[in-house]
């Protein structure tokens, strides 16, 4: 829990294996003890039970004995060796490192973006978008002035989430938060409006949930992109759960004919989206959402370069004031990642999370429930926590299960139904050094709960 790497080796692991050991220590690239017999156990101590069962036979009557000998025991392949026998999480020491690193990896993003934001703003681009999406969110957002910046940098954001530009989001994201702050008469309390805004975009709205797709591929599976439709529809729905929860919380009135515009035509075009989309295979796919995602941030680009041209500003300069700010924002934040991610650290490498999921399981099934979307559940409970976290659980699910099996397909759309919801209040409410979140946090939370309970309804839907 405190020095702990996750490359780092358990240092006792008691092993079952059924089959060829020689095979067995060649996929591990262990060391194992010279004491390895088929069918048996090894151990450092053999007064221990195994807690390992290793086999490629999962299904045989050998495996069947030992797994009725220890119920407690895992049961891997020989190619799984290696990675089960790996810590899944860093401890506090290693996560201190990694919080620092993350930030220092985001200086250059966060320079990039925020200096061609700056030419942007100088520009007028920014007031543009503002005058473009000022009638609806002026309803979703009553206390922003009109044509305020915000709107554009929010809407910026958004769309750079709808296409899975992580890079480009968290940039455009905390210029958001920073020009929401400015109006903020309570500079340590959120205001409505940071508490909307974030709400909004925690609930991950993304139209091609490309990285889940690789991974399916990369894993064999026999249509990688079956899931893309109920990721569509999960993270749709957790993004509407955000809206109305927020908004009953604030009293805003979403029957009103701008909103129900707006949210009717987003609806239409993700519509028309995914029936263009599965038409087409998992490289036709691959190649949509590559050509749209980062020909959208060189047209960008280009569009503001042209822009601060034709409006004669000093565009180097607008883009170095710029980039200036992108660095003291990416370090601003790291006590507030750091105090996070440790926090998260502590509940996983204690072991919470595993008696959480056995405690589940052992509820749904005292009631007699299908209690298979509960081997998918790992990768929603660490997902608000850790987005890299729960890509990881989402890669063991499919593993272990198999990446066509209903656990492996249903960690998939829950991976994409929602951000990281802790992470992201760190950040965002660290850069602007907000201290009382309000009720972010459970509406949030609430939002992530619709879509988990959607994504298992569409996976029993889908994949049943």
């Amino acid at each position: 829990m405190v020095v702990g790497k996750s490359s780092d080796a358990y240092e006792t692991v008691y092993y079952a294996t059924v089959g060829e050991p020689a095979i067995m220590e060649a996929a591990s690239r262990k060391k194992f003890s010279e004491n390895i017999a088929n069918y048996g156990y090894v151990a450092a101590d053999s007064v221990h039970a195994p807690n390992v069962i290793i086999s490629n036979q999962l299904q045989s009557d050998s495996v069947n004995q030992l797994q009725a000998l220890y119920p407690h025991a895992k049961l891997v392949t020989y190619k799984e060796v290696g990675k089960k026998l790996v810590r899944k999480t860093d401890g506090i020491i290693q996560t201190c490192l990694n919080s620092v690193n993350i930030c220092l990896n985001l200086i250059g993003i966060m320079a990039l973006f925020m200096g061609f934001l700056a030419i942007a703003e100088k520009a007028g681009g920014i007031r543009f978008l503002s005058k473009l999406i000022g009638p609806f969110f002026s309803k979703l957002f009553p206390e922003l002035p009109k044509d305020h910046p915000a709107m554009g940098h929010m809407i910026m954001n958004f769309s750079a989430n709808l296409l899975n530009l992580d890079n480009a989001a968290t940039p455009f994201g905390i210029k958001a938060m920073e020009s929401l702050q400015e109006l903020n008469p309570n500079k340590e309390r959120a205001s409505n409006a940071q508490i909307m805004f974030l709400c909004l975009h925690a609930s991950g709205l993304t139209l091609i949930p490309v990285s889940i797709i690789a991974a399916r591929s990369a894993l064999k599976a026999a249509n990688p992109t079956d899931i893309f439709v109920p990721c569509m529809i999960a993270t749709f729905a957790a993004t509407l759960a955000a809206m109305i929860i927020v908004s009953i919380k604030q009293k805003i009135n979403l029957l009103q004919p701008v909103i129900l515009a707006w949210v009717g035509g987003l609806s239409a075009l993700i519509a028309v989206l995914v029936i263009y989309l599965r038409t087409l295979d998992f490289k036709g796919v691959q190649s949509f959402s590559s050509v749209i995602s980062n020909g959208l941030i060189l047209t960008i680009f280009l569009l503001i370069v042209i822009g601060g041209v034709y409006k004669k500003i000093n565009v180097f300069d607008a883009f170095i004031d710029g980039a200036k700010g992108g660095f003291e924002t990416a370090i601003r934040i790291i006590p507030y990642l750091v105090g996070m991610l440790v926090a998260i650290s502590l509940l996983t490498t204690s072991g919470t999370f595993d008696a959480i999921i056995n405690a589940m399981k052992s509820l749904f099934t005292a009631m007699h429930v299908d209690t298979r979307f509960v081997d998918g559940l790992p990768t929603a409970l660490i997902k608000p926590l850790s987005g890299s976290g729960a890509r990881g659980m989402m890669i063991a699910t499919m593993t272990n299960h198999g990446p066509d099996s209903f656990a492996g397909r249903l960690s998939c759309v829950l991976q994409g139904s929602s951000d990281t919801t802790f992470y992201v209040i760190a950040v965002y409410f660290g850069a602007v050094a907000v201290k009382d979140t309000r009720y972010s946090i459970s509406a949030m939370l609430l939002a992530d709960l619709v879509g988990i309970i959607t994504s298992i309804v569409l996976a029993y839907v889908f994949f049943n």
